[in-house]
């Protein structure tokens, strides 16, 4: 399918509730045995959220708690808070963007379990502020077992969020994640011991968090900062910088731009800060 061509005007938001309609009437004309599924997850929907209620029930609901049950819930969040709405097309957005694998919208709403796990995180959360902890780990719980994500649901993640293929991920109960964040597979936002409080992660906006990184601890990774792959972080990074290796150091500070949007895992030109 090829990638979709949006018309807006400057400094607007692509649509992206009528680009994800017009893909899925493409792929059902041209993929007949996809048809059913197009139409009941995308077409026979009036706006983004009832179709991302159903796509989010049918995924995670089971014998204790069925999908129509479910997709009340999801429903229930999505009615009360519109922020979270916002978020899922900024996190759409956010894939279509940044992953070069990513056809169009279609491709993550049906089948990425990174920004399946996030959406599911958003309603989760919902709940733990609304004071229903046990349905949100419930929800954190099923997230976990379909998509190998495990975000607890009192940490708080902000918009334009992308979950590279996602498995592995583990997000602990006091992080914090800024917005236009990139987050690969296999990273831990994880405490250090068996402490209690506050005591995980403040990830700043427009990190990227490379494969299989580590940061452990209350400490602060700086706005535009990169964690490069494999690196195991235990003090805070300063915006704009790069830390790698075990236990990471800082390198090229200030480092690119925008990591989190250009997705460059590479250290070329790299030199270690011997203070850090």
């Amino acid at each position: 399918m090829p990638q979709h061509l949006e018309v807006v005007a400057p400094g607007e938001a692509p649509p992206v509730w009528a680009a994800l309609r017009s893909e899925a009437m493409q792929v059902a004309k041209t993929e007949p045995s996809l048809a059913s599924l197009v139409n009941a997850v995308i077409l026979r929907h009036d706006t983004i959220g009832h179709a991302l209620s159903f796509q989010l029930a049918r995924k995670l609901g089971d014998q204790e708690l069925r999908a129509m049950s479910m997709r009340e819930v999801i429903e229930e969040a999505l009615a009360a808070d519109p922020t979270i709405i916002e978020a899922v097309e900024a996190d759409l957005r956010a894939v279509f963007e940044r992953d070069p694998a990513c056809k169009g919208y279609l491709q993550p709403f049906l089948y990425f379990k990174g920004f399946l796990a996030l959406e599911t995180h958003r309603v989760a959360h919902w709940l733990y502020k609304q004071g229903r902890e046990p349905l949100a780990l419930y929800l954190q719980s099923r997230m976990s077992e379909l998509f190998q994500v495990d975000i607890n649901p009192a940490s708080r993640v902000g918009k334009g969020v992308f979950l590279d293929h996602g498995t592995g991920i583990v997000i602990g109960e006091t992080a914090v994640i800024g917005d236009d964040v990139s987050i690969l597979q296999g990273v831990t936002l994880g405490g250090t011991g068996a402490e209690r409080g506050d005591r995980h992660p403040k990830i700043g906006n427009g990190v990227l968090l490379g494969a299989g990184a580590t940061v452990l601890g209350n400490i602060k990774i700086g706005d535009r900062a990169k964690i490069a792959s494999g690196s195991v972080v235990l003090k805070e990074v300063p915006a704009g910088c790069t830390a790698a290796g075990v236990p990471a150091k800082l390198i090229n500070c200030p480092s690119c731009g925008e990591p989190s949007r250009t997705m460059d895992q590479t250290l070329s030109g790299a030199a270690f800060d011997p203070s850090f």
